[in-house]
């Protein structure tokens, strides 16, 4: 089957935590958002798709008949069929948990840049951003990675992973997380990844996987950059 995502081009932004489950799957996907007038074919595909289902926002994943919306949903969806979760019924659910987890730390990690509102700019609020960060980088940077460090201990069956003895797409989506808060926030990160081994050393083995390297490599994967979730500017890097 042949899958088609859409997103806004110009940033990995949300879209990203899909595109990596197909790539590492070399899955046979077509990423609408950046073929010519992209933006305009997402924009027409949200507005005209079945009004009886209607999506609030990209990421939205088509395959064959069926249209699905939000990363955690897409990612619970694709992921039995691309191998990248066990079958058993625990395991779907344990992983889908994590993965809406990372989805409330993307949001308060979205929010040190925009703390007032979407639609200002950074520069309209960058009083609140800083005030936000501080707080942000002190308490919850450390509470959210800390708690995927202590799930990689607590992982019975093999600390390499996030969700039983197997690479999941979990395992994707903290690497993107991690790789974005280093770009975002360098200093700070350099500091508390001496407490993160097991989170780091998951993120280490992910960018080594063939075709995630491959990926990472290509002209496909998209440079973090200041329109994105993931925002370096230096005055909030505390």
């Amino acid at each position: 089957m042949q899958y088609e995502l859409y997103y806004w081009p110009g940033i990995p932004g949300r879209g990203e935590f899909v595109r990596l489950a197909l790539e590492d799957a070399q899955a046979d996907y077509v990423d609408v958002g950046r073929q010519i007038n992209g933006a305009c074919k997402v924009s027409e595909f949200l507005h005209g798709n079945d009004p009886g289902q209607p999506h609030f926002a990209p990421p939205v994943l088509r395959a064959g008949d069926m249209t699905l919306s939000h990363v955690a949903n897409i990612l619970q969806f694709l992921a039995p069929s691309l191998g990248l979760i066990a079958e058993d019924e625990a395991s779907r659910l344990w992983a889908n948990g994590l993965q809406l987890t990372l989805t409330d730390f993307v949001a308060e990690i979205h929010d040190t840049h925009h703390p007032i509102g979407v639609s200002l700019y950074y520069e309209d609020q960058k009083r609140e951003a800083l005030q936000r960060t501080e707080v942000f980088v002190q308490e919850r940077l450390p509470k959210f990675l800390h708690y995927f460090e202590r799930v990689l201990a607590a992982n019975a069956d093999s600390e390499a992973y996030l969700v039983g003895t197997a690479h999941s797409y979990v395992d994707l989506s903290l690497f993107q997380v991690v790789t974005g808060l280093r770009y975002a926030f360098p200093r700070a990160m350099d500091r508390l990844e001496e407490e993160l081994p097991a989170v780091t050393a998951l993120v280490d083995r992910v960018g080594q996987r063939p075709h995630v390297a491959a990926y990472l490599t290509s002209d496909r994967r998209q440079d973090f950059n200041e329109d994105g979730l993931f925002r370096h500017y230096p005055e909030l890097d505390l």
